[in-house]
């Protein structure tokens, strides 16, 4: 699924450990070693003989059910669909088996590797299912049903059925009210019917993660970042208000510019924006509507980066072969062969696919490839840029052993990509690979951190708010029949926007992203925004980049690639301070990167809202 030109897609690394689904048969559930328990008595010994079985064995059953995930992924049909959930139960039955298992070496004394990888196998699971006998199959059910209503939905518009694809072009490009507003309420058309399902899920996960000794499904996910839940809650709030300001200071700006396009009736000039106008179907990214915000003195960009494709001659396998030129212009290697025979590049015509971006490694080993149905525009030139990153990510920490074999953490693997992506949207690297002629000047500073901001910092409240949402759900404190109404109340206390009409009773808007219906962690993403900078910062510095963050791209630097690949190496081997210091020198997050890159624009729009109201009502803030 495209998604305006900050992608954050969710990668389909597809091992165990990174809380993917993996078996082969019901015949390697039962064979798990997990079973044996006596085979591996509680001791620092057994411990280790367990974590050593257990490697191989899904090692050994990995492959298979990410072959049927890829299969249903692009194949959509009733079978595949039937195939997947039996696979999904199967591997959900066994990684419950062995996260249980693990817990029985809570109190032993063991070495630190094999604490780290007892850990992350009950860690690894994001939606757990209950021992109890048909649990995972009807979690495996509920979630494959979710997932593919989602990716098959379609809704009527002008007289004919049009799919998310079709309505995210429209509603990106659309200057009437009336029909963004009938663009935003028609996909949510698509998700009520999943409500019952969602509830249903919600129930058996949050069973199973107490079953593994977790309060609830949001605290087992908050437990996977080498802190406790509680802390890494306050981490994220924290993280927040450094950058909520500035976010404030944006949304003023954005929301003067549409009361001058729409007036008073359709945006008013104080309090929340009208969501469906920021030109996203989920209002997550904004920089669709720059000609309705550009500066009104020097707004104007000398170039169109989709135009320079399409100018160029670009289609999209050449999009893919450019971002590949990127991260082989660090020093990494080509991709293998099979990632061009075997990758979903372009959407097929002849049967329903799942067209949401994603970064897949089948086999654990070499066999990556991406799903994408990519158009040919700035977009997907920059999703292209970030998936791959998944990819080389992957192949990187390959050679750990299985249960390593994943991000430092779920934001890491998002903001890996996210950070070649800084460099590949610069004028600098445009003009290093022949497309832009001539890079602008300081003059052209603003209008380019304007769009950027436009969709980084635009991102950064909702990126927070679906696992907040979440984390509320999951704990009991949003019922279902309050589902829509407080993800509602959460998009005005976050982004400070509302809807642009009543929602209907039955409305189950959280289903109309993709992330909600397919189980996916959303705070990842937000992560990944304060690494990315983090990671572009230190990466310009080593570079002995001395102009403005924003224009330093790294492209075609071999030893600022060799320390990424190290940091790449590792994979979730240490914790991850570790494997930030081994890149930036830090160990801990740090928005004030953020600030650095966006210094220049922050103040011009500090400049720009004088006189103006900033803020929305005070029961959100």
């Amino acid at each position: 699924m495209k998604r305006t030109l900050m992608t954050a897609v969710a990668v389909c690394s597809l091992a165990f450990a990174a809380g993917f689904t993996t078996s082969n048969s019901q015949a390697a559930v039962q064979a798990a070693p997990a079973a044996a328990t006596t085979e591996y008595p509680a001791t620092a010994e057994g411990a280790a003989a367990f974590i050593a079985a257990t490697e191989a064995k899904l090692a050994e059953v990995s492959e298979y059910a990410a072959r049927v995930q890829w299969v249903r992924a692009t194949y959509i049909t009733y079978d595949t669909m039937w195939l997947e959930a039996k696979v999904n139960a199967e591997a959900t039955e066994l990684q419950v088996q062995l996260a249980n298992e693990a817990a029985r070496f809570n109190d032993v004394e063991v070495p630190a590797d094999v604490r780290r990888k007892l850990n992350l196998l009950k860690l690894g699971i994001v939606l757990p299912a209950p021992s109890r006998a048909g649990a995972a199959d009807e979690l495996a059910q509920i979630n494959t049903r979710m997932d593919s209503t989602y990716s098959t939905g379609k809704f009527d518009f002008q007289g004919r059925p049009i799919t998310l694809t079709d309505a995210e072009q429209l509603i990106a490009s659309s200057r009437d009210p009336n029909e963004t507003k009938a663009l935003y309420e028609g996909w949510r058309t698509v998700s009520p019917t999943m409500r019952t399902d969602y509830a249903r899920m919600v129930e058996i996960a949050n069973e199973g993660s107490r079953d593994l000794g977790f309060a609830d499904t949001g605290a087992l996910w908050r437990a996977g970042y080498d802190m406790s839940p509680d802390a890494f809650a306050a981490e994220t709030d924290r993280l927040w208000t450094q950058v909520k300001p500035f976010y404030e200071n944006l949304h003023c700006y954005v929301r003067a510019r549409l009361n001058a396009k729409y007036g008073d009736a359709v945006q008013p000039d104080h309090g929340p924006i009208r969501a469906d106008l920021l030109g996203n179907m989920w209002s997550q990214e904004w920089g669709n509507i720059y000609d309705v915000v550009a500066p009104a003195q020097g707004g104007q960009s000398s170039y169109d980066l989709t135009q320079l494709l399409e100018t160029a001659g670009y289609d999209a396998t050449r999009m893919v072969k450019t971002g590949e030129g990127f991260y082989t212009s660090l020093g990494l290697a080509p991709l293998p062969e099979t990632f061009w025979e075997r990758s979903q590049i372009t959407r097929p015509r002849d049967r329903e696919v799942v067209c949401h971006a994603s970064a897949w490694d089948v086999d654990n080993v070499d066999d990556i490839r991406i799903k994408m149905c990519t158009n040919v525009d700035a977009d997907d030139f920059f999703t292209v840029h970030h998936e791959l990153g998944h990819n080389f990510y992957q192949r990187a920490y390959s050679q750990q052993p299985f249960l390593f074999r994943n991000g430092a953490n779920d934001g890491f693997h998002e903001a890996i990509g996210d950070f070649v992506g800084l460099s590949a949207l610069t004028p600098t690297y445009l003009n290093q690979i022949g497309l832009l002629e001539t890079v602008p000047g300081e003059e052209e500073d603003i209008p380019f951190l304007l769009k950027m901001a436009l969709d980084k910092i635009a991102f950064l409240p909702f990126g927070l708010m679906v696992d907040r949402w979440r984390w509320d759900v999951f704990s009991g404190k949003t019922a279902p029949d309050q589902y829509n109404a407080a993800w509602t109340a959460d998009m005005l206390k976050y982004q400070g926007l509302v809807p642009p009409g009543p929602r209907p009773a039955d409305a189950f808007d959280p289903g109309a992203k993709y992330h909600v219906p397919a189980g996916v962690p959303y705070t990842r993403y937000f992560l990944a925004r304060i690494y990315q900078f983090q990671f572009q910062r230190a990466a310009c510095k080593q570079a002995g980049w001395t102009g403005p963050l924003h224009r330093c791209s790294i492209y075609g630097n071999e030893e600022v690639g060799r320390r990424f690949n190290a940091m790449l190496e590792m994979g979730q081997s240490r914790p991850w301070p570790e494997a930030m210091q081994a890149f930036t020198g830090e160990r801990g997050n740090d928005a004030s990167a953020v600030a650095d890159y966006f210094a220049p624009l922050n103040r011009w729009l500090i400049r720009q809202n004088r006189g103006h109201d900033c803020g929305w009502t005070s029961q959100s803030a």
